[in-house]
């Protein structure tokens, strides 16, 4: 077979640097949406971005020519740069410096969709250090907490 081909979906998840609350609703959507053209620059198209005000969820499939950390990286980076010609008040928006890099299985694409689209009514039950723990619980990725945090 002379292709290669792979369809491998991936959850991202990231928050500001120190979960400052500095995704404000009148930027999120020119914010989610010059994401989604990074991802797709890098051959990695995103099904769903959204978050709340302190963190982001995305939903990609990973091209087989990037790595997670390179991909993750230019988002990260070139989303902050963005963010920054904004105005004042983002000048010192930050991501931070870690994030969590969860594959998933075809058959979780719509649920996790969903759960992506509702993170704002989610978050008013439980916090991003909440769910973010309980995504890595679930997935059975060892962390010591001492380093998950900025």
């Amino acid at each position: 077979m002379p292709q290669s081909l792979a369809s491998i979906p991936l959850h991202c998840i990231w928050s500001t640097r120190d979960r400052q609350p500095l995704i404000k609703p009148e930027i999120e959507k020119e914010l989610f949406s010059y994401m989604a053209a990074i991802f797709r620059e890098n051959e990695s198209p995103a099904l769903t971005i959204n978050g709340t005000e302190n963190h982001v969820h995305n939903l990609v499939i990973l091209s087989r020519k990037v790595t997670v950390a390179k991909l993750i990286e230019e988002v990260k980076k070139s989303s902050s740069k963005w963010i920054k010609t904004k105005g004042v008040f983002y000048k010192n928006f930050y991501w931070q410096s870690g994030y969590a890099a969860l594959g998933i299985g075809q058959s979780d694409i719509e649920p996790l969709k969903t759960y992506i689209a509702n993170q704002k009514e989610h978050h008013r039950r439980k916090t991003f250090q909440e769910e973010y723990l309980e995504f890595l619980k679930k997935y059975n990725i060892e962390y010591d907490e001492r380093y998950v945090w900025d």
